[in-house]
């Protein structure tokens, strides 16, 4: 067996997971996934990366092998394949690392527990995703406390037409909260919840990162037109709220719902001279060159720094 840096002689973790006999997984709860999160997030951070994502894939794959056979018949060069392939099929945003959702996905997660990992996700936009946030944040509070993931996954529970019993029911909202709760509060907050139910694209990484010379009137306007989503020419509510949400995410900045307030009364404070809580193309326009220019000059200073 392998340890996490690939010694031998240590038990490997997902054996536990496993017949003895036919070596295949059992299905894993949603409390032995967490088990599984924990040992192997070691720093907490959200994700399975360097040196955990490396011990994760050497004891996935030697998990399979019989005792009586041993690890040691798969040479490196064997297990460095077998474990670009495994990322190869299950890293689906191609960042190099594992998190929740991708994780639930390799290990053999009971049915009910994975549907809430795949029904209505990833979401088309972050305006999708502020609509649900609004939906299901009932107290307005700017966190989803425990009820209020119950009835998010009740919602998600009728949508996969699968059955879930109370006692399930509360064991899954608990382990969700203990999964993406980062601050240990109890609730999600926005960026928490971010992590759980993911959005399809950002539309504005794309036009700042890799076409920042190239942002000419057609590129705005078909951002604008991502987030316009009813057409109306400007935009409003959670319009505005899902591009706010894109714009801190695309510059690296942490995502909470009091942060998208203040900065979403700036904006209006500038640029709604009618006061209708409504920013038009333009206004959109400038605020993407804004940061655009904002970006150019921390890369600016990064290099310099190099120096």
């Amino acid at each position: 067996m392998t340890d996490m840096t690939g010694k031998q002689n240590v038990e490997n973790f997902l054996s536990k997971f496993r017949d003895p006999q036919t070596h295949r997984f059992h299905s894993v709860t949603a409390l032995d996934f967490l088990k599984c999160w924990q040992h192997y997030d070691t720093d907490g951070n959200g994700y399975l990366e360097g040196e955990e994502l490396n011990g994760f894939l050497r004891e996935f794959i030697t998990s399979v092998i019989p005792d009586e056979i041993g690890s040691e018949i798969i040479s490196e060069t064997a297990m460095q394949q077998l474990m670009t392939e495994v990322m190869d099929a299950y890293d689906e945003n191609n960042d190099g690392r594992i998190d929740i959702n991708e994780l639930c996905q390799i290990l053999p997660t009971e049915e009910t527990f994975l549907a809430l990992f795949q029904i209505d996700t990833p979401l088309s936009s972050s305006v999708e995703f502020m609509r649900v946030w609004k939906q299901f944040d009932t107290d307005l509070s700017g966190s989803i406390d425990s009820n209020e993931l119950k009835n998010f996954l009740k919602h998600l529970i009728v949508i996969s037409k699968v059955e879930v019993t109370n006692e399930k029911l509360d064991e899954y909202t608990e382990t969700l909260i203990r999964l993406f709760d980062r601050n240990g509060d109890g609730k999600l907050q926005l960026s928490e919840m971010a992590r759980l139910l993911r959005v399809k694209e950002n539309y504005l990484i794309k036009p700042l990162f890799n076409n920042n010379n190239c942002l000419d009137d057609r590129t705005i306007d078909r951002i604008f037109r991502k987030y316009d989503t009813d057409s109306n020419g400007v935009l409003e509510n959670e319009e505005l709220m899902g591009f706010l949400k894109d714009l801190l995410e695309a510059n690296g900045e942490e995502v909470n719902e009091e942060g998208l307030k203040i900065m979403k009364e700036g904006i209006l404070k500038q640029w709604d001279i009618n006061k209708d809580g409504k920013i038009g193309r333009q206004e959109i326009n400038d605020l993407i060159l804004q940061t655009v220019h904002i970006l150019q000059e921390k890369e600016h200073l990064k290099k310099v720094n190099n120096l």
